[in-house]
């Protein structure tokens, strides 16, 4: 039995240049913090050939074709498993909530399954970075989702990291703990950031293929968007290099107000809550994912009671995190 877990992530600044449709013209550039929010993948071998998956239903087939979850039949069709295998899901937060959990699910899932084939000798460790190509692969290529790279790479690295991609689509990974960020610094950002469920789930895929489709036809508008967008994303990493948090707190208010402009991000209920939150005392705030709904990030150094009070008068729930430095992960392997 295999177990294995990869953390969802938040957002810090820069998202929406991880989109093929922006980097492969202006290349991209986003940081990103993964959480102690997770996704698990259970793999064990099967008594016989056949398939078994369990997530919020259960499928018993006989081949992979078979299968209707698009993300288990897709990733055993790539590395070739065609049976003997039984795989179950779960997850702390619910999916279409803004924290990447569809890319921490295939990150795990195709970690646990790779790390089947090397117990069964079929082959040899990948890397994470590997790991990520692979699910961005999945979902791009194979089930032609309107996706970044931002949440398989930060599922499979973990930490507080900055990533660049090239027009060509090559990534570069820079973690900035351990390393560019003070462990004091990261201590007090952790303690400051406050992230609220706003109870609306909903699917990215609009919102994303809508932007994707307009930055293909080099819209001026989205184009403009996106590049303010990614200054801002770099001057909030400097921001956090530098330690200046209250700095960070102001961009993070920035790139809310830049983000909003595009269609679908927010609504008039949305921008009520935001205000509140600023009227509370957080600095600043966005919304994780695509927008539309899921969680609310806010930047609070001061009167956190006061904005917590705030918004579960809204009905905003809080959910409490902290940072995740080890990324994909292989919690157990018992051969």
């Amino acid at each position: 039995m295999i177990i294995v877990r990869a953390p969802m992530r938040i957002s810090i600044g820069g998202g929406g240049t991880d989109l093929p449709s922006y980097y492969s013209k202006f290349g991209g550039e986003w940081t990103s913090v993964a959480i102690n929010k997770y996704v698990y993948i259970t793999v064990h071998k099967r008594f016989d050939d056949s398939i078994r998956v369990c997530y919020t239903k259960t499928e018993n087939v006989n081949k992979p074709d078979e299968i209707q979850h698009p993300l288990f039949r897709e990733a055993l069709k790539l590395l070739k498993i065609d049976g003997g295998i039984e795989i179950f899901s779960s997850a702390d937060i619910p999916s279409n909530t803004g924290l990447g959990s569809s890319g921490s699910f295939t990150v795990a899932l195709l970690t646990a399954l790779h790390t089947h084939l090397q117990d069964m000798k079929k082959e040899g460790p990948l890397s994470k970075t590997e790991i990520a190509e692979q699910a961005f692969h999945i979902a791009t290529d194979l089930l032609k989702e309107p996706s970044g790279k931002q949440d398989e790479y930060i599922a499979a690295h973990g930490g507080l990291t900055s990533f660049s991609a090239s027009p060509e689509g090559g990534v570069a990974v820079e973690p900035l703990y351990p390393g560019k960020i003070p462990l004091q610094v990261i201590d007090e950002l952790e303690h400051d950031l406050l992230m609220f469920y706003t109870g609306i789930r909903r699917a990215s895929s609009q919102i994303l293929q809508e932007q994707a489709q307009s930055t293909e036809k080099g819209e001026k508008d989205i184009v403009d968007n996106l590049n303010q967008v990614k200054q801002i994303g770099i001057e909030i990493k400097k921001a956090l290099e530098r330690g200046d948090l209250n700095q960070f707190g102001k961009l993070l208010d920035i790139h809310w107000q830049e983000k909003i402009k595009r269609k679908g991000t927010s609504d008039p209920r949305i921008n009520q809550w935001y205000k509140i939150a600023k009227e509370a005392g957080a600095i600043g705030g966005k919304l994780m994912g695509a927008g539309g709904g899921g969680f609310f990030l806010f930047y609070c150094d001061s009167q956190k009671e006061k904005l917590r009070k705030a918004m579960a008068s809204q009905g905003l729930i809080e959910t409490p995190f902290r940072f995740d430095f080890e990324g994909v992960k292989v919690v157990a392997n018992f051969i």
